[in-house]
């Protein structure tokens, strides 16, 4: 059945027995999202913490695609970063959710399509998946604590890669650097991801969660942090006559020009 609690028309909330199922649902745009998804899905995740009858959540994306990050023009009505915007709401409740969460991924996981990968606890990618961290590029910084996450399962070196050039990189990347758990043919990824959802759904909550937060308490204050610091350097970059030009160069379909900066 279909739970409408925390939906908009571009954030699909369906409860199939005991998983919340949380689908961006904006295709015409590759699933980027908008300041009204971040609220509705912070809600739904919110009242799924609280909900006895949801036991795991899922995040996927409509038609092919996981998620092309933020749209840049919606994002960019309300970019002050307080404690009470709709970006930081959604993190702060993904990131202390205390029930599994799994992610199905197809197609592009760009910007906060692959940092919110980092707090999912299982996930599967189709071999057409694709990655990337092009926040250096778009004159920002890393945000939902990525610079701390990557450097800590990566190395330095690899993390560092990963988000100073903000180059893409494929499926198969992405599990030999260990942030998905499988890749597998299109084909086969949705019945993966039920067989992996049903097992998790069988076992005794109580245990999942309790062991899900042992997992994460060695994280739990860097991951704070680091989300803190970050948010102050987005916020710093965000007025940035480099991300001025970045952004303008985006929307005019240009290569940015950096070399006036210092």
């Amino acid at each position: 059945m279909t739970d409408p609690r925390g939906q908009s028309a571009q954030l699909d909330a369906q409860l199939d027995g005991s998983v919340l199922w949380l689908r961006f649902n904006r295709p015409e745009r590759k699933n980027a999202l908008t300041l009204a998804m971040y609220a509705a899905a912070a809600d739904a995740i919110a009242k799924a913490q609280k909900d006895p009858a949801v036991r795991v959540l899922v995040l996927e994306g409509r038609e092919g695609c996981f998620c092309a990050g933020n749209d840049l023009a919606d994002f960019m009505q309300a970019p002050a970063l307080t404690e009470e915007h709709p970006v930081i709401d959604f993190m702060r409740a993904l990131q202390t959710f205390a029930k599994p969460v799994v992610a199905s991924v197809r197609g592009p996981a760009v910007g906060i399509g692959t940092t919110v990968l980092l707090h999912c606890d299982l996930v599967y990618a189709s071999d057409n998946a694709y990655f990337q961290l092009p926040f250096v590029n778009l004159g920002l910084c890393p945000e939902f604590a990525a610079s701390y996450l990557l450097p800590r399962s990566l190395g330095h070196v690899k993390a560092s890669e990963l988000i100073l050039l903000g180059e893409g990189f494929d499926a198969q990347t992405a599990l030999a650097l260990q942030l998905v758990n499988e890749v597998l043919p299109d084909a086969d990824l949705d019945v993966r991801v039920r067989e992996r959802l049903a097992r998790l759904a069988a076992q005794p909550p109580a245990a999942l969660r309790r062991s899900k937060a042992l997992l994460k308490q060695s994280q739990q204050a860097g991951i704070a942090a680091a989300m803190n610091a970050e948010v102050a350097a987005f916020t710093e970059g965000l007025a940035s006559e480099e991300c001025a030009e970045a952004i303008e160069a985006f929307f005019a379909k240009r290569a940015p020009d950096f070399s006036r900066f210092q």
